[in-house]
């Protein structure tokens, strides 16, 4: 059964076109709670409870009001933790024992973007038959519990704090981060107010970038999508490194003292590299986008590498099948799964630390056996609808490329999950080659449908 409204990463959209309307994340409220009350064991004068995060944009007030009222209707009691990163509200639905976690985020979007994703009550994404349930439940007509069922609200006040222990207690205890200095970029984002405090008390002194949200600035020139601001504030600063997070809290990347930026490639390899000294490491979950020279140097260390499709819920199915415990995409979703159940950039960023700090070696030093293939993502806006794999001409572009390549390289074209997008990858040995196919592909879907 196909999905109308769930992406890989929830629902997302335009704040005031369908589905990102007040009304219809109403609706989506009830239709999730009447799921809840469906198949949940609790006894009969309990209600289900669910946790509702958000990050900074102004919208969330709008959404998370909305949320609030469908899930009452239906009879779900709802815990506000107000901006609070994805990986944070995760872990809370699991420490509250709650039946599920809400987020309000785009993640990496501009401010006028706006999501819903939810969590399991393991601290997980959704199976894909709940969300079929939820789906379906929004076709029915909205209804309303009788008074004496509604479902209440409530604030938890110390949602931060009990976070930020729980990222601290995922650093080994004898290491500490006193002496560096790190520059921390928050995009503006949920984690403006937790991230700098879980480096500085673990002994960091602390420099923030990216943490004066004013629910417009979210992501805008700062944060892990635009590591600009942080590779200038490194430098400024003469810190140690640089971390930056995107909107949400669950992306990272990573700047070292001499302003050389690290993807989620290199920093999930230092991480593999690490622990592979000292237990073995059989296997790291990668993407249809891990570089291929990840790939080599992780097979240098005698670790595995499978490709699951692009997005984390993949890569972390593919890690629970096969019984991995390391996981990500070389944009900065990074998932250590005896750490965390989900992706999380404060945690992935500690893990780095971890390493770095046990082995006394720099960003440099431990990516000094991964050379990165050049690779070229170009993005192009796309019509709904559009049958790109039928169309001849991107077809022969495709075609050329890779035999350009001659062996060498590998061409990807796949759809954004999130977006109106077709993405358009090309990766090789040489950066002038692979930078020319990608514009080429590129411009043969530009001319596909006449833009």
């Amino acid at each position: 059964m196909g999905r109308k409204y769930f992406g890989t990463d929830g629902i997302r959209g335009r704040v005031g076109q369908a589905p990102i309307t007040p009304e219809f994340v109403m609706r989506l409220g009830f239709a999730a709670g009447s799921a809840l009350v469906a198949r949940d064991g609790l006894g009969q004068n309990d209600r289900p409870a669910v946790l509702i995060g958000k990050d900074t944009r102004i919208s969330g007030y709008m959404l998370e009001a909305a949320l609030e009222a469908g899930f009452s209707a239906a009879g779900v009691d709802v815990m506000l933790c107000g901006p609070m990163p994805t990986p944070a509200v995760a872990y809370l639905t699991r420490a509250l024992r709650l039946q599920a976690g809400v987020v309000i985020s785009a993640s990496h979007n501009p401010f006028d973007d706006n999501g819903i994703k939810f969590f399991s009550a393991q601290g997980t994404k959704l199976p894909d038959a709940v969300e079929l349930d939820i789906e379906a439940r929004l076709e029915q007509p909205m209804h309303c519990m009788e008074s004496a069922k509604l479902g209440k609200a409530r604030r938890v006040d110390d949602a931060a704090g009990r976070y930020i222990e729980f990222c601290k207690s995922t650093f080994p205890n004898d290491l500490d981060l006193r002496g560096l200095k790190i520059v921390v970029d928050s995009a503006h984002g949920a984690a403006y107010h937790v991230a700098p405090s879980v480096f500085h008390e673990l002994g960091a002194e602390t420099v923030g970038v990216g943490d004066t949200p004013n629910g417009l600035n979210i992501n805008h020139e700062v944060g892990a999508t635009a590591p600009a601001a942080l590779r200038a504030a490194v430098l400024e600063h003469r810190a140690d490194c640089g971390i930056a997070l995107d909107g949400d809290g669950d992306r990272l990347v990573m700047v070292d003292a001499a302003g050389t930026l690290y993807d989620g490639d290199q920093l999930l390899y230092v991480i593999a590299r690490h622990r592979a000294r000292n237990h073995p490491v059989p296997g790291v979950a990668g993407t249809q986008m891990s570089n291929l020279g990840f790939e080599h140097a992780l097979a240098r260390l005698g670790i595995a590498i499978g490709r699951a499709k692009v997005g984390d819920r993949y890569v972390l199915e593919m890690m629970q099948e096969k019984g991995w415990l390391l996981g990500g995409e070389n944009s900065g979703h990074i998932i250590c799964l005896d750490r965390h159940t989900t992706g999380d950039g404060i945690i992935a960023a500690l893990q780095v630390l971890a390493a770095l700090r046990a082995s006394g070696e720099t960003l440099a030093e431990a990516c000094a056996d991964l050379t990165l293939y050049p690779q070229k993502l170009i993005n192009v806006r796309m019509p709904a609808g559009f049958d790109w794999a039928a169309d001849g001409g991107i077809r022969a572009a495709v075609k050329t490329a890779e035999a350009t390549l001659d062996g060498g390289g590998r061409v990807l074209l796949r759809p954004s999950g999130t977006e109106p997008l077709l993405r358009v990858m090309v990766e090789g040995r040489e950066a002038a080659v692979v930078s020319g196919q990608a514009e080429a592909i590129a411009g043969a879907v530009r001319q596909a449908f006449g833009t």
